[in-house]
C-alpha cells in the first residue's frame, strides 16, 4: 500500500491563499492600504481562512500595481474602480484607460500653463520691490 505524503507543517504551505501581510511584504504596501483597497472595493480576497482571514491569490500583486500607478497619477478611485472591473471581466478596457490617462495630461498642463502664469507674476512683483519693502516709485514721477 502506498504511504501518503507527509503533511504539511509549514502554515504558508497549507494555507489556500497568501494572505494580508504577505501581500504588504511582497508588495510594498501597508496593510492598512491594502485593507482600504478591499473595503473600496478595488480588490477582493480569492477566500477566507477559517479564522477569518484576508486570503489572496497571486493576481493580487498586478492589480495592485496598476492601482498604484493610477493613484501616483491622481485617478479617482471612482474611475480606477470600473477600470479594473472592465479588466476582470477580460473586456478590453484599452479606450477607457487612454480617455483617463489624457484626461489626466490635459490637467497637468493645464496646471503648468497656470503655474506658468503664476511665476511671470512673481518675478514681476520681484522686480518691482524695493529692498525695504513695498513697490518702487513709478520713473519719472
Amino acid at each position: 500500500m502506498a504511504s501518503l505524503p507527509p503533511i504539511p507543517t509549514n502554515n504558508r504551505m497549507a494555507s489556500p491563499g497568501l494572505r494580508i501581510g504577505e501581500v504588504a511584504q511582497s508588495s510594498g504596501l501597508p496593510v492598512k492600504t491594502i485593507r482600504f483597497y478591499c473595503d473600496q472595493g478595488l480588490i477582493s480576497p480569492a477566500n477566507r481562512s477559517q479564522g477569518g482571514y484576508r486570503l489572496f491569490d497571486h493576481t493580487v500583486y498586478s492589480e495592485l500595481s496598476l492601482i498604484r500607478s493610477l493613484r501616483a497619477m491622481d485617478v479617482p478611485l471612482s474611475e480606477l474602480r470600473q477600470i479594473l472591473e472592465v479588466r476582470r471581466s477580460g473586456v478590453c478596457n484599452c479606450a477607457a484607460l487612454k480617455a483617463t490617462l489624457q484626461s489626466k495630461l490635459d490637467g497637468i498642463e493645464q496646471r503648468m500653463r497656470e503655474l506658468y502664469q503664476m511665476r511671470l507674476e512673481l518675478a514681476e512683483f520681484l522686480e518691482e520691490w524695493q529692498d525695504c519693502g513695498g513697490a518702487k516709485p513709478a520713473a519719472g514721477g
